[in-house]
Parts: C-alpha cells; structure tokens; sequence
C-alpha cells in the first residue's frame, strides 16, 4: 500500500498538501556586488510534497518540492511499465534502463554495471503512485500517446518555505494535507533521499584534493 488509508492529524514527510506558492531565483553571473541581472519566477503547483523530516518541520519553516508529470521514457522500460513506484527502489542495472538501450551499451559498461551491482535508478526522482485525487495527462511518445496520473518529485527542485502558521509537525496548517505515505513507502523516500545525499565524488573516493 503506497498511501495510508487515513491521515494523521500532523505534516509528515513525503505528505501531499495543496495552497502553496514556490518560487525561484534564476541569477546569469553571480558576482560579489549584487547583480540586478536576475528573476524570479512564481509557481502554484496543484499539490507539492513535504521534504522535511518530520522532526525539522518547525519555528516557520518547511522544504517542499512540487509533484512533477513522469519522463515518458519512463514507459520504453518493461520493468517500469508494470509499475513506475519500482523507481524508488534498489533494482539490478539491467532493469534500469530499457532492454535496447542495455544492448548497446556494449558488454565493457554492462560488466562495470553488473559488478557494481544493485542499485538505485534516477538517483534524484521518487514516483507517486497513481491517486483519483490527481489530475491525468498525456505523454506524447513515438509508439503512441500514454495517458496517467503517475507523478514524481525531483529532490534537486526543493523550496525553503516561511510560514507562521508551521509551529510543529501537530501545529501546522495540516488541514491543506490531502493524502499520506504509509509508512513502508515514507521509509522508502528516506532511503532514497538518505542515498541522494550521501553520493560520494570520484575525487573523495580516491582521497585526491
């Protein structure tokens, strides 16, 4: 079960809420003198999902990202066909990516994969599961248009919201929540979110400067 059936009276991490503005600041050439070179852009996204752990959801602050439509290469892979949550999961390489595309890799990058052995896939993303709450949508594609209401969130698009009205995770506007991971699929975001912070460089790997 990828929601739990009821909600519990609090934020959560990985909550879907609605009636949130995120915005972003696009700079061309940061300098030490403030630029005037720069915009911002406005976004009310129909529902965005809570990246702050539970414990750090306080004093006026919260990290939410907005739910995104999935890639429609997505839907080239067999394995993720069957269902897209299988993204959140670890998952042998030759599921990864689509058979064709593990073709040609050639067997030299496939032997590297293989012996790096399973892993997580789209190490940024994390898929919502299908909810009648969701609007669906059209992914064009070139063996024929798919409709769903599938969505995921990108840990790399996340918003610092200031809110007064978030005093703690069982004081907070929670009546804007509409739906709530279970508790296997809000582990599940953790881990991958655990993992997607935790990547280590080429150059720390090898203890190089």
């Amino acid at each position: 079960m990828f929601y739990q059936q009821g909600l519990d009276n609090a934020l959560r991490l990985g909550d879907v809420l609605s009636g949130f503005v995120l915005s972003a600041t696009t700079i061309d050439d940061p300098q030490k003198v403030i630029s005037t070179q720069f915009s911002v852009s406005i976004e009310i996204p129909d529902f965005v999902v809570v990246l702050s752990p539970c414990c750090s959801i306080e004093k006026g602050v919260i990290t939410l990202t907005p739910l995104i439509e999935v890639r429609s290469s997505f839907f080239n892979n067999p394995y993720f066909i069957e269902d897209l949550t299988r993204i959140n999961r670890i998952m042998r390489p030759e599921d990864s990516v689509s058979p064709s595309v593990w073709k040609n890799l050639g067997q030299e990058e496939q032997n590297k994969r293989l012996q790096e052995g399973p892993t997580f896939a789209f190490s940024n993303l994390f898929i919502y599961e299908k909810n009648q709450l969701f609007k669906d949508y059209v992914l064009h594609r070139k063996e024929g248009n798919t409709s769903t209401n599938y969505y995921m969130i990108d840990f790399k698009n996340t918003h610092k919201i200031n809110c007064s009205k978030i005093i703690n995770p069982q004081d907070s506007p929670f009546h804007l929540k509409y739906l709530q991971l279970s508790i296997d699929s809000r582990s599940e975001l953790r881990l991958k979110l655990a993992k997607f912070y935790s990547r280590i460089p080429d150059e720390d790997r090898t203890g190089d400067d």
